[in-house]
């Protein structure tokens, strides 16, 4: 019995260990799975003169109505000068309102407009079928595996605070 149980952890330690060579095909993956899950978005912020940034801030925005600025420094790890720049466009733009704190007048509170609104859902949408299809075709198994490496991957100084706001706002895959 004690070989049986020593076999079944080697086999265990195996599934583990990955050479270079299947790590670097895994990263080259995720650079492609990344291209293709940007494309249907980039395109279309192409449209408005935006990028990434302006997609991950309307992104954020959408998920957490009256974000500050810092908390929204925090969460997408830009500059100042950086996030200052995209959120100056979106608000000129009527896609983001910024408004004095109630509590704190220092503070800027963020509201994506009906138009930013409509912006951002047509972005999402666009990921979240891709994601869907993916997630369909590989079953839940995968599905959790995925998002556990994905977790994983998170800095770990990190790892506990982006959870817990995905628990807040309900996000669960």
């Amino acid at each position: 019995m004690t070989r049986s149980f020593a076999n079944a952890a080697a086999r265990s330690e195996q599934l583990l260990f990955l050479t270079d060579e299947q790590l670097r095909s895994g990263i080259e993956l995720m650079f492609f799975a990344y291209r293709g899950f940007t494309a249907d978005p980039d395109r279309m912020l192409e449209e408005y003169d935006y990028g990434r940034a302006h997609h991950r801030a309307l992104h954020f925005v959408n998920r957490q109505p009256g974000l500050t600025v810092n908390a929204l420094l925090d969460i997408l790890g830009v500059t100042k000068q950086s996030l200052n720049r995209v959120l100056r466009q979106l608000v000129n733009d009527g896609l983001i309102e910024s408004r004095v704190g109630e509590v704190d007048r220092r503070q800027r509170n963020l509201y994506l407009t009906e138009s930013g609104r409509a912006l951002e859902k047509a972005l999402s949408e666009a990921q979240r079928a891709r994601m869907r299809k993916a997630y369909m075709a590989a079953g839940p198994e995968a599905v959790h595996g995925f998002r556990t490496v994905l977790e994983q991957m998170i800095d770990p100084e990190m790892r506990s605070r982006v959870l817990s706001l995905m628990q807040e706002d309900g996000s669960n895959g």
